[in-house]
């Protein structure tokens, strides 16, 4: 077969595993072959991306899902070969080309992101064990140390509470933030933040060089509180309580 019969052939293959409603299958093959062919691809993907996101799965009726999984295996083009990067891939398609169907719930992307997180942070390779702290320094007076393997997130919808008896009908009047991180044994915990632990958590991020008290300090200021004391003395038992939890590792050595 010459090249470029042979290209066209290729083509005409995928095509058809791809979308065999809309692409007749290649000349020559039997469609029992074909079957196979159509089947165990898109049985892969498809069970790959519901274990990735099993909320969604639960809230799409058989029929919808399957018309979502097959509209992003016909239509989007990944990036990368590795099965471990399809719910990212599946993410990029929520975001860039899926045209929101009725059956959509409010805040699907931000709720796809969400259960992609505890994915990411499973297969991160960051090692607490690689970062050099003094695990019990006190957090206040010296510069606190996160854990790289500890997520802050603000989300519009309540992605965490998003099941299929909740869907919210119209996007809240407040923000939810929320905090994922891996522990040592690889256990995956969630938590919700109010705004100073988020405030806490994103300067830790950003001014990695200042120590608790500092930080605790500047935000009592950027949120104009009338009693900064109260501010300090509940940012010392939150700081106590991330490091319980492995979200803080300690202190700068």
């Amino acid at each position: 077969m010459a090249s470029a019969d042979f290209k066209k052939h290729q083509y005409e293959f995928t095509a058809h595993i791809r979308d065999p409603e809309k692409n007749p299958k290649p000349e020559g093959i039997e469609d029992r072959r074909m079957a196979i062919y159509r089947e165990l691809l898109f049985n892969n993907i498809e069970g790959f991306i519901a274990s990735g996101f099993p909320v969604i799965r639960k809230i799409y009726s058989d029929e919808n899902w399957h018309k979502m999984i097959r509209d992003f295996f016909s239509r989007h083009k990944s990036h990368s070969p590795y099965f471990l990067e399809i719910s990212q891939e599946f993410i990029d398609y929520l975001q860039n080309e899926r045209i929101p169907q009725s059956e959509d719930p409010a805040g699907l992307i931000e709720l796809a992101h969400y259960e992609w997180v505890e994915l990411a942070l499973s297969h991160d390779e960051s090692e607490i064990e690689d970062t050099d702290v003094d695990p019990d320094g006190d957090l206040m007076k010296r510069i606190p140390v996160l854990s790289p393997l500890a997520w802050p997130l603000s989300y519009q919808y309540p992605v965490h509470r998003i099941r299929v008896d909740y869907q919210p009908r119209s996007t809240p009047a407040t923000p939810t933030h929320l905090l994922v991180w891996r522990q040592r044994d690889f256990s995956i915990n969630f938590m919700q933040l109010n705004e100073i632990s988020l405030l806490l958590l994103q300067k830790m991020k950003e001014e990695p060089a200042r120590t608790g008290l500092e930080l605790l300090t500047e935000i009592a200021g950027d949120i104009n509180h009338p009693k900064p004391a109260v501010v300090l003395d509940g940012g010392k038992v939150l700081l106590d309580e991330l490091r319980k939890k492995q979200v803080i590792l300690g202190t700068r050595p």
